[in-house]
């Protein structure tokens, strides 16, 4: 079956593999219909001629699944108004867009830019706005003319805008030049998409070096970003690149050899693996074990600890496990402390903490997110800082603590040591000089890092590093239901599921739609069962999976239409799926260290800073539809300005997904689990979600769902070498 046609509406695209849900306006009047499949160059306003069959979906009904598109003659026309619509003139959005090319047509960037006045004759536009217009159009000259001369070759206004502030007035060459360059400079642009603008570029053949090379490499970055692996087995690297390429594996075990051969991978074993990685990974892996092995060289011992005086002073009566990890970590170069909620960890940092203050020693607290510093602070007492901010990252430098101005402390301690990834690690340990102890805390039944690598886990696994394994649950802690079940579930049991009050509920709920009005109504009308009058700020769902109807996605949709609906005074912007609306509840979904902040603190002052993190949280604290801007107020008092064509880095934030939860806490989990994919549904994943929560867990679903995670350990372990290279040295 084949259909022509207009694309009217990018519904969702992913850019890494092309994937995308796109509405098309066909030759009949007023018939519309959702495509899907392989479109990575799509844009609204192109003329697309594909070939495939109409497929029933169970939640979005009747779409077309491609096999097979291309893109008609575009118009420039087109272009001209997607450039408009697409965020960079300020005061002109899709609306105004299509009424401007409409009155004008092909002299429309002539008009704006040599008789601007006659936009006045555009119904809507007035003297203010026009002024608006004309200086934002002015100042984006030279971008303009290389949008526009991007627009054959498929490249979207975002990316478009991406490209010209990586390269400036270079893009257009540098397209030409080598398109699967992109994937390496342009944050959005993945294989699929450089790999069908190689297509419009002349020189690109399907089995040419380029091509092989740039897919080689993306499908081991690939493995890194998206699955934490930091190399992979050259057989498996070889087959994933196959079906991502579709060429011959003997083609690509030549071009990785080719690529071993000239530096750009790295070939190296694993015990008996060959692995192969991309240069910089295996450099930081071996150098974190380098660093490790060092730093573990005990200091001198010191005949002064007096644990008992420091139990007496701080009114603690440690257990004799307690004990010995503190006396331990006192006298070590390099310790592990891991175990599970409610087993003392804190108590233990505190006592090491107040030990140093004593002797006039120096120490620092650090954890790899905000809330997570935040927690360790109102734990101890003592200020503690993310890793980022101890390591005084700028987007200008990097890391200003590095080997060469190093952080001068007798003691580093590191919270939620099991979210800490290879990069992060290495960036910490180039900091650290000989002779500084380190502490590593964390419990390595959580989740592993967002990030590629396994760092806790794998110096626990080496063998070559001491460890402290605290098991007892103290009794204070035992009272509570949360940490017992949490226990119970890493041990392999059911947890007890009950309706009687405690801070764990469960509430057997059969279909998923009524899963979901349930959280709604529990979220709206019955906050006093959830422990808060807020639940805004003291709810967090968290959800396993992304899609269906008990998915993070949905959820969003439905607790956004409860919990701030639409009114005239909410300013509303309008990003692919997702409608974000003024005091929305807001996540950052990516690392992107160049975005600037500012926080203003209790006496006043102000602190400036660059960084925002995969997990941030915060609120859509002002969304400018004037100057297309959001201002997001996180959590921790960071104010940061995003454009529109940011919007990808936010994603709505009252219900996210289990992973993205790590190293927060929250007052309140709702979790809703009623079924789902097999190889998320495992007991790590329950166990994380289960020890977010501060106060309660209100878990709702089926009860089998929580059996079959229970039940289900989590078998795919990630391609890494760190603990092997502790053990070699």
């Amino acid at each position: 079956m084949e259909i022509t046609g207009i694309v009217d509406r990018i519904i969702y695209r992913n850019a890494d593999n092309g994937y995308t849900v796109l509405t098309l306006r066909t030759d009949t009047p007023d018939k519309e219909v959702t495509l899907c499949g392989t479109l990575p160059l799509a844009s609204p306003g192109e003329q697309l001629r594909v070939q495939g069959a109409m497929k029933y979906h169970p939640k979005y009904g009747q779409q077309f699944s491609v096999s097979f598109a291309e893109t008609l003659a575009p118009s420039t026309q087109i272009a001209i108004e997607n450039y408009l619509a697409g965020g960079t003139v300020k005061g002109i959005g899709p609306a105004m867009a299509k009424l401007i090319v409409q009155r004008f047509g092909m002299d429309t960037l002539h008009i704006m830019e040599q008789e601007p006045e006659r936009l006045l004759e555009v119904s809507g536009i007035g003297r203010k706005k026009l002024a608006m217009i004309t200086a934002s159009f002015n100042e984006n000259r030279s971008m303009r003319d290389i949008l526009m001369a991007l627009a054959p070759y498929g490249i979207t206004v975002n990316q478009a805008y991406r490209l010209y502030k990586t390269y400036g007035e270079l893009a257009l060459a540098k397209v030409q030049e080598n398109p699967y360059q992109l994937i390496d400079d342009i944050d959005g642009i993945g294989f699929m998409t450089a790999d069908a603008i190689a297509q419009r570029v002349a020189g690109f053949e399907t089995q040419s070096a380029a091509r092989l090379f740039a897919g080689i490499k993306y499908a081991l970055q690939d493995a890194r970003t998206e699955y934490g692996h930091t190399y992979l087995p050259y057989d498996k690297l070889v087959q994933k690149s196959c079906g991502l390429l579709g060429v011959e594996g003997e083609l690509l075990s030549d071009a990785v050899d080719a690529m071993i051969a000239e530096g750009s991978l790295v070939e190296q074993m694993v015990g008996e693996q060959q692995g192969i990685f991309q240069p910089f990974v295996a450099r930081m892996e071996s150098s974190i074990a380098q660093k490790l092995i060092q730093l573990s060289e005990p200091p001198a011992a010191n005949p002064f600890w007096d644990v008992p005086e420091y139990e007496r002073e701080l009114g603690l009566t440690l257990s004799e496990s307690q004990r010995a990890a503190v006396r331990q970590a006192l006298d070590a170069g390099v310790m592990i402390i891991t175990g599970g909620p409610g087993t003392g960890k804190t108590t233990i940092i505190r006592c090491i903490t107040h030990a140093f203050s004593g002797m006039g020693m120096t120490f620092a607290l650090a954890a790899p997110t905000g809330r997570a510093a935040k927690r360790m602070t109102e734990a101890t007492g003592a200020d503690a800082k993310t890793i980022h901010r101890l390591l005084e990252y700028n987007p200008q430098e990097g890391f200003v603590r590095n080997k060469d101005n190093p952080l001068i402390y007798d003691l580093i301690i590191v919270d939620e040591m099991s979210m800490v990834d290879v990069p992060l690690m290495n960036a910490l340990l180039n900091a650290l000089p000989r002779g500084t102890r380190l502490l590593l805390v964390g419990d390595a039944d959580q989740l592993p890092p967002v990030g590629c690598g396994d760092v806790l886990r794998d110096c626990l696994d080496s063998g070559r590093l001491p460890v402290i394994r605290l098991t007892e649950i103290f009794r204070q802690a035992a009272k509570s239901r949360i940490i017992t079940n949490a226990h119970r579930i890493n041990q392999g049991q059911m947890p007890i599921l009950s309706q009687e009050e405690s801070d764990f509920i469960f509430e057997e709920i059969q279909p998923p739609e009524n899963i979901v009005q349930r959280v709604r109504e529990l979220c709206l009308r019955e906050c006093a069962r959830l422990n808060t009058s807020e639940p805004l700020m003291d709810v967090q769902v968290l959800a396993p999976m992304k899609k269906g109807t008990l998915g993070v996605e949905n959820l969003n949709r439905v607790l956004q239409a409860a919990l701030n609906p639409a009114s005239g005074d909410k300013p509303e912007h309008i990003f692919g799926e997702t409608m974000f609306r003024q005091g929305d509840k807001i996540m950052q979904i990516k690392n992107d260290y160049k975005i600037s902040w500012y926080r203003q603190d209790a006496a006043g002052s102000f602190q400036e800073g660059a960084g925002v993190f995969n997990g941030d949280l915060g609120t859509l604290y002002r969304l400018d539809t004037v100057n297309k801007t959001m201002h997001v107020l996180f959590d921790d008092g960071r104010l940061a300005e995003y454009s529109f064509t940011q919007s990808d880095e936010l994603d709505l934030a009252y219900c996210i997904s289990i992973h993205k939860s790590q190293g927060s806490e929250f007052p309140t989990v709702l979790l809703p689990l009623a079924g789902g994919p097999a190889m998320l549904l495992n007991r790590n994943l329950l166990y994380t979600a289960v020890t977010r929560a501060k106060g309660l867990v209100y878990c709702l679903g089926h009860r089998e769902t929580v059996a079959r995670m229970v039940r289900t350990v989590q078998s795919r372990r990630r391609y890494t070498s760190l603990s092997v290279r502790l053990q070699e040295l």
